[in-house]
């Protein structure tokens, strides 16, 4: 029987393109499968990225806010403390 049925489908080209053009589509049907998934996974490694850009550049921020912060609280200090020095000058020379 399996004589048959390997003569039958070598003697028929029609089947052999039929069966070639099958599996081909099956080939490129599972290529385009694989693409597609890679390219997902590419964006959502991109997306994954990106928000994690996005809280780097958040974090920064408010690094950089907290660091103008403690700036203005040096100065202020640095001032008193001029103001400070500057009466206990006027203080001692007075006394002298």
């Amino acid at each position: 029987m399996n004589e048959q049925l390997t003569t039958a489908a070598g003697a028929d080209p029609a089947g052999i393109w039929a069966a070639a053009l099958g599996t081909g589509g099956v080939f490129v049907l599972l290529i385009v499968i694989v693409w597609q998934i890679a390219a997902t996974w590419r964006a959502r490694m991109l997306a994954a990225r990106e928000d994690q850009y996005k809280a780097l550049t958040d974090k920064y921020a408010q690094l950089l806010e907290d660091n103008v912060e403690l700036h203005r609280r040096t100065l202020d200090e640095l001032t008193q403390a001029r103001q400070s020095i500057a009466s206990m000058e006027k203080m001692m020379r007075e006394v002298e």
